[in-house]
């Protein structure tokens, strides 16, 4: 018997076991949970000891307990990914499975949702009661103003605008790809998906820049410690984004995907929408109404 018929005879055999399977199944043990949560943390002690320059040891081991973290991180992501794929790559991806998945998603954009409502609260429960001495005992912390006084604002209408439109046309590259992928136009939605990827990482450059020449500090500013926790974990999330969309750009070079199986993707542009959904409020509240009344960066001169 040649290869080819043992192969075909292989296919067929996974395609009927596949179909025998249970709606939920479960999969291999994986060492991915466990090695993520400890690479989380390294990279969070590893953070909190480079930003307080303590050290250990005689010598900063914060940025190595960070890189080790990240790379962790990295890893993991690689991991999980690769295992994830080959189950959706061999047939245990079923209709039951898929909406278990779904469900699943839902639930985790959710809770991000909620872990931002945490930083949209901290920026108003300090804007509102910045004149209320109860929560900050002495009104001088703030001047009893919102930007607290002697504060420069970054001006909303110059690097923040043009990071709004960037990112909006990166969600609509999105949103044609998905239309592309579903008419079968396997260029179109490999192109729109490359446009929306290269506008995430201008996004990411733009903040980058935003970030290194802002008119406030993170230490000893309320402001500051507000607006850069809520914009700062935004762009962690476009990061994390970007690689979800790069994932899903190389699988596409792969062959995967087909318009009616491409959950992958489909959780890649919820994921992207969402992303550019708290953009959205974050120009609006912190941006635009944050700085209201306040002495724009560069206007005073």
């Amino acid at each position: 018997m040649t290869d080819a018929p043992i192969a075909a005879h292989a296919a067929v055999a996974d395609e009927l076991a596949a179909a025998e399977r249970p709606g939920f199944h479960l999969v291999d043990p994986s060492p991915w949970p466990i090695v993520g949560s400890i690479s989380v943390l390294a990279a969070a002690v590893g953070l909190i000891l480079t930003m307080k320059g303590l050290t250990f040891v005689g010598g900063k081991t914060g940025p190595l307990v960070l890189a080790v973290g990240v790379a962790g991180i990295l890893f993991t992501m690689a991991g999980w990914w690769r295992d994830v794929v080959h189950e959706a790559e061999t047939g245990h991806h079923n209709v039951l499975v898929r909406n278990g998945l779904t469900i699943g998603m839902f639930l985790f954009i959710a809770s991000e949702v909620m872990f931002f409502v945490a930083w949209f609260w901290a920026f108003f429960g300090s804007a509102l009661g910045s004149n209320d001495p109860q929560i900050y005992g002495r009104l001088d912390f703030t001047g009893g103003l919102w930007p607290p006084k002697g504060t420069e604002v970054i001006d909303p209408l110059r690097l923040p605008l043009m990071n709004t439109f960037v990112l909006v046309a990166s969600s609509f590259a999105v949103n044609v790809a998905h239309d592309e992928l579903r008419e079968s136009n396997r260029a179109g939605f490999k192109g729109f998906l490359a446009v929306a990827i290269l506008l995430g990482v201008l996004f990411v450059g733009g903040q980058a820049y935003e970030y290194v020449h802002a008119p406030f500090a993170f230490r000893n500013s309320v402001y500051g410690a507000t607006f850069f926790m809520a914009t700062g974990f935004h762009g962690a999330h476009v990061v994390i984004g970007v690689l979800f969309l790069t994932v899903c750009l190389l699988r596409a070079f792969a062959g995967q995907f087909t318009p009616r199986h491409h959950l992958g993707f489909q959780f890649a542009a919820w994921y992207w929408h969402f992303v550019d959904i708290v953009w959205l409020f974050l120009f609006s509240c912190i941006y635009i109404w944050g700085s209201w009344g306040a002495t724009i960066e560069g206007a005073a001169g």
